[in-house]
């Protein structure tokens, strides 16, 4: 296994206090519509801050990197796209599995030019089509290459967060690595397959799952992080995203109540309003019954637990700012 280090003077004592170390890895997952691209970005942030270098990526060709930040469509290629507090930098790439795999043949097989020819026959596709394995193997081998890479000795990442598919798919686009390596006998490809297999299951890897205090991403978080742990695979934190601070914390609230608090405020106390009102008032707290219950799975997973607040005026970059403070500032 590589060193923990990175060669930077500091970098250990930083660490101690980052409640994401020691992994270098994040894997951010979580059902769709949960907001797990925003929470990788807000992640990568956090990673960055006090003048590091994270790198953001993404696999499945969506470019919602790109939205979020309101830049063009990521190439092939690290590019900076944001500052962290203190001097961070982050870094995104958009991995394409095509050229992937013609890195690794020219990595493995010195195809050079030859691996250009085959993409125009169309040898690319039809290689990931016949073995769709194959293009996971491609696509988080090249995420543990960036992990681990350095220059004369430094690492050029100290983290790496990685927003990964959908908690549906997740375990299999992660353990695909470790079922190549049993199937192949020997070469490049067993090789790699066990290089990524073993990373993956080491300290320096961290799965993540996002979810919404709501019965179906809940739902999913705890059937992903079974299939997860089953996998032997290591689970990181569950992240609750867009979490709203209880507005009321009686059990019951009367007509009665509603009339003096309107009359305080100067408004209008008509029937008809404070019945509406009352109404209102009954389905939030059922709401919030609801949520005690759901943290109350979320808890019995015994996973640390971070919650994001709601972002009142959407993503923006100081919402994502917000959010990498609240990482930074977990348990």
């Amino acid at each position: 296994m590589e060193d923990e280090t990175d060669g930077c003077e500091g970098e250990r004592d930083v660490n101690q206090v980052n409640p994401f170390w020691p992994a270098r890895l994040h894997v951010v997952t979580g059902k769709g519509g949960v907001g797990k691209t925003t929470v990788a970005a807000a992640l990568a942030l956090a990673l960055a801050t006090g003048g590091r270098r994270t790198l953001l990526v993404e696999v499945e060709g969506r470019q919602g990197i790109a939205q979020l930040f309101e830049i063009p469509p990521l190439p092939y290629q690290e590019r900076p796209i944001a500052a962290a507090a203190d001097g961070g930098e982050v870094r995104a790439l958009a991995v394409d599995p095509e050229e992937a795999l013609l890195e690794y043949l020219d990595l493995f097989y010195r195809l050079g030019r030859a691996g250009r020819v085959l993409r125009k026959l169309g040898a690319i596709d039809f290689a990931t089509t016949i073995a769709p394995g194959l293009r996971d193997v491609l696509l988080t081998g090249k995420v543990k290459e960036a992990t681990t890479r350095t220059v004369d000795g430094r690492r050029i990442y100290q983290a790496v967060v990685l927003d990964a598919p959908p908690t549906g798919r997740i375990t299999r686009f992660l353990n695909v690595t470790a079922e190549t390596a049993r199937l192949a006998k020997v070469g490049p490809i067993k090789t790699q397959s066990e290089g990524v297999a073993a990373f993956l299951r080491s300290p320096m890897t961290a799965i993540h799952v996002v979810t919404l205090l709501e019965e179906m991403p809940v739902q999913e978080t705890i059937d992903a992080i079974g299939d997860l742990a089953a996998a032997g695979l290591p689970i990181g934190r569950v992240i609750v995203n867009a979490a709203r601070p209880p507005l009321l914390t009686a059990g019951r609230i009367t007509q009665a109540e509603l009339r003096r608090g309107l009359a305080a405020a100067g408004l209008t106390t008509d029937r008809e309003a404070v019945a509406g009102l009352q109404a209102e008032a009954k389905a939030y707290l059922t709401r919030q019954k609801v949520e005690q219950s759901l943290r109350a799975e979320l808890d019995e997973l015994g996973r640390p637990i971070v919650e994001l607040p709601l972002l009142p005026d959407g993503v923006t970059r100081a919402g994502l700012d917000t959010l990498a403070a609240t990482l930074l500032a977990a348990e």
